[in-house]
């Protein structure tokens, strides 16, 4: 009997111990989940209701060299959608409210599945204020849409700049793989001109905002009255060399021209104004740029795409005579007083080249003045293809300038290996130097190559690498902080190079083929030329600088097929100096009534 009571007992006790046990562990549970883990639960829980909104930074804006606003920003919204919450349900009603094609969403959705399904896909950018006020009023009905408010940029400052500025597209899948510390889904980066070159400075930190939803996913508040936000930080500002009222002009210039202009501050290498006709409207790049618009512009027989001041080659024509007198000069094969008798052309074997006129005996500031050919035929012949080339390279041209808007091309400059290649050895010969003597044949360069040789001739040998980018500001208040390039140097005699300019001075001021354009208050020297077109009209050409005695802006145009050099490109060279140089004057006036 005791020894039942006694197992009776033990499983009582058994059963009162293992019922203890669970309700302390039970206990123990509750107070780790109540006191010791309530703060992290208590964060859990508004994980579940926190709405992380990611704010883009303001790109920086462009300055001119004056500090005259040349590209700013403006708000735009954007419609998102978060795949992970996204009523797919809902999508037709959307479609039709933005007045997109049909399944446009889910085409842009499976086009980004391979991103976190918790990553805001853009739908639309530029969306209207109407359509916006309509999404607002359903948000509760439109779950994994959000509206973001965006900047984008402003082009209403009176010039175009297309080939300056360049624009802005969404980030590629390669891109993002590439950058995916620094850029989301969605971003837009630069991609063409200074939008690529600066894009380090201008994009900006990206900023965060947390917000209490309710589950609805309306917003209830901010987050710990907002102590996690993080504000964006706006991108630097650009300070470019570039002067507006100057690049407006040479815009207006070439309205109705095909070609390229660009005008260099010879001491610096600074770009006081650059452009490249036709150009294209960056308004249709400020959003969204559809495939259409790009197809459109890449078919167009004008070609505005292209950058023809820094990529496409011509022939300079009888702009490069001056560096031919210099190579004549330097060598000891001219001096001043060397004469050759001109009478209408230049016989070599059984060819003759014909000259502009019969100029008799001209001397080397003469035959600058009048363009005479048959002096530099001869010259030519005298240098040698080999000396010829390597003294055409010393003033840059067969290479890249370096410009800081990226790569350019770097020209043909034939020498004995190039000739050699392209017509084979020993079947080539000293007639081929005749055309080059003129600026004709193979030689081929660049507006920017040219404006680059100009400067070096008004400025003594002496120049900046071309560039537009004068320097950034970190904020409004701060002083400007400058970009540094490389100056490039030659090694010419300052009496040759003067020798050089005094014709061109007598091309403007004397008897010479552009005293059209000669100015009262203004000394220009300057130089036309015309580059042989075979498949039309020719190009006309002009390189110019001014003042003659303290040189500001040194220019080089190129007008395509229209004829000559004095009729064309001269006149818009003349407006471009006038206007910059009075423009100088009236700036440094501001300055000194600060």
């Amino acid at each position: 009997m005791s020894d039942k009571i006694f197992g009776s007992n033990l499983r009582k006790n058994i059963i009162i111990i293992i019922v203890a046990f669970i309700g302390i562990s039970f206990i123990g549970q509750l107070i780790k989940m109540q006191i010791i883990e309530h703060n992290s639960y208590v964060v859990k829980s508004d994980n579940n209701s926190v709405k992380k909104i990611v704010q883009k930074a303001p790109r920086g804006i462009f300055f001119d060299r004056n500090y005259k606003v040349l590209v700013s920003n403006k708000p735009s919204y954007t419609l998102q959608i978060i795949p992970a919450i996204y009523d797919t349900s809902k999508g037709r009603i959307i479609e039709h409210i933005l007045d997109l094609e049909k399944n446009k969403i889910n085409e842009i959705l499976r086009k980004n599945r391979g991103y976190s399904k918790y990553l805001p896909r853009v739908i639309q950018r530029n969306v209207s204020f109407e359509d916006i006020v309509w999404i607002e009023e359903n948000n509760e009905n439109l779950k994994g849409v959000n509206i973001s408010v965006e900047m984008q940029r402003d082009y209403s400052f009176d010039i175009i700049g297309s080939h300056i500025f360049g624009y802005l597209r969404e980030i590629n899948s390669q891109q993002l793989k590439q950058n995916k510390n620094i850029y989301n889904l969605g971003d837009f980066i630069g991609i063409k001109g200074a939008e690529k070159s600066f894009e380090d400075r201008l994009r900006g930190d990206k900023g965060y905002e947390y917000i209490l939803v309710d589950a609805r996913r309306k917003t209830i508040g901010k987050y710990l009255e907002g102590s996690n936000d993080l504000q964006p930080k706006k991108g630097n500002d650009i300070v470019f060399t570039i002067d507006m009222e100057t690049q407006k002009i040479a815009e207006e210039e070439f309205e109705k021209y095909s070609g390229s202009l660009v005008a260099i501050k010879p001491s610096t290498g600074e770009i006081l104004a650059y452009v490249s006709a036709p150009e294209y409207n960056l308004e249709e790049f400020a959003s969204v740029t559809s495939q259409q618009m790009m197809n459109r512009l890449r078919a167009d027989p004008s070609k505005p795409l292209f950058d023809r001041a820094s990529n496409s080659i011509y022939p300079p024509g009888s702009t490069i005579k001056m560096l031919a007198a210099l190579i004549g000069l330097e060598e000891g094969l001219i001096t001043t007083k060397t004469t050759v008798e001109c009478k209408g052309g230049f016989k070599f074997g059984n060819r003759f080249f014909r000259c502009h006129g019969n100029d008799g005996f001209v001397n080397v500031e003469k035959a600058i003045e009048h363009s005479c050919n048959t002096f530099f035929y001869k010259l030519i012949l005298d240098i040698g293809l080999d000396r010829w080339a390597r003294y055409i390279r010393m003033f840059g041209f067969g290479e890249p300038t370096g410009i800081d808007l990226g790569n350019d091309a770097k020209g043909i400059v034939p020498d004995t290996e190039y000739y050699n290649r392209v017509y084979g050895k020993n079947k080539w010969g000293r007639g081929n130097l005749v055309s080059l003597g003129i600026g004709q044949g193979e030689l081929s360069v660049t507006t920017l190559q040219m404006a680059q040789y100009t400067a070096l001739l008004a400025n003594f040998g002496v120049t900046g690498v071309p560039h537009v980018g004068k320097g950034y500001l970190k904020d409004i208040q701060s002083n400007l902080t400058p970009f540094s390039y490389d100056k490039k140097s030659i090694s010419i005699s300052r009496k040759n190079l003067e020798i050089v300019r005094k014709g061109m001075y007598k091309v403007v001021n004397g008897e010479g083929t552009a005293t059209h354009i000669k100015l009262p208050n203004i000394k220009i020297a300057g130089k036309t030329g015309t580059s042989q077109n075979p498949h039309g009209e020719n190009h006309a050409i002009f390189v110019g600088f001014a003042p003659y005695d303290n040189p500001e802006i040194a220019v080089a145009l190129i007008v395509e097929n229209v004829g000559y050099g004095g009729t064309f490109a001269a006149p818009i060279a003349q407006k471009v100096i006038k206007t910059y140089l009075e423009n100088l004057e009236e700036n440094e006036l501001d300055f000194v009534n600060l």
